[in-house]
């Protein structure tokens, strides 16, 4: 099977998670692959999506105690806190960087024009790793769905021609399909929790858990494993 799969251009990784609780171990298998893709160094953390003040917290902790590596907040809530060159600069000093799940709505608001997004795209491009859970994931993607109304709003564009589907079940795969008919997209993946899909240099792929695909709204899904 050719793969669909697009991404920027760089020499670290682009991984995404299909959600799951970090507490309760749903998302172990998913952290390891991504880890061992990160150089050694902190990694910083971006809660914008969330809106929350403990999830870094908590993700710090985990991280910490699971695979010893050390986690930096990045207080990034809203579009002021992305234009701020001090939390651009950062992070091309930091192994690699989380996106945080929560409201693709709030991430893409807080990410829209932002210095910050330049400087995840060049620390990809460097061969430092970014991780997107969840609502983040699915805002990379060409387009995404809001929270309100259900409707499709664009993406940051990180995958060309491609959307994302967290905490995906084939059994309900009408919301991706929905994304697939948009135009200009092309293929779209359901990533169930605690799955990934880790996007590498020179088209290089590879999954956590079972993956869904689709390069047509009306064709059947594709498993990849």
């Amino acid at each position: 099977m050719t793969l669909p799969f697009t991404r920027p251009a760089g020499g670290g990784w682009l991984a995404l998670l299909g959600g799951g609780e970090f507490s309760f171990g749903e998302t172990l298998d998913a952290d390891r692959a991504w880890l061992e893709k990160t150089p050694p160094g902190p990694i910083g953390f971006v809660p914008a999506a969330s809106g929350s003040v403990d999830y870094p917290r908590h993700f710090a902790t985990y991280l910490q105690q699971t695979f010893g590596r050390e986690v930096e907040a990045l207080p990034v809530y809203r579009a002021r806190d992305a234009r701020r060159q001090k939390h651009a600069g950062r992070v091309g000093e930091l192994a690699g960087v989380y996106l945080g799940g929560g409201v693709t709505d709030h991430l893409l608001e807080a990410l829209a024009a932002a210095p910050l997004v330049d400087a995840l795209l060049e620390r990809l491009r460097a061969g430092g790793v970014v991780v997107a859970i969840a609502a983040a994931g699915q805002a990379l993607g060409t387009v995404a769905r809001s929270l309100f109304g259900g409707a499709l709003v664009p993406g940051l564009g990180w995958l060309p021609g491609g959307v994302v589907e967290p905490s995906f079940q084939p059994g309900h795969d009408r919301r991706l399909r929905q994304m697939m008919a948009f135009g200009g997209v092309s293929w779209g993946v359901g990533i169930p929790a605690g799955g990934a899909l880790l996007l590498g240099p020179d088209g290089a792929a590879e999954t956590v858990g079972p993956l869904f695909l689709l390069t047509d709204a009306d064709g059947d899904l594709q498993v990849l494993e």
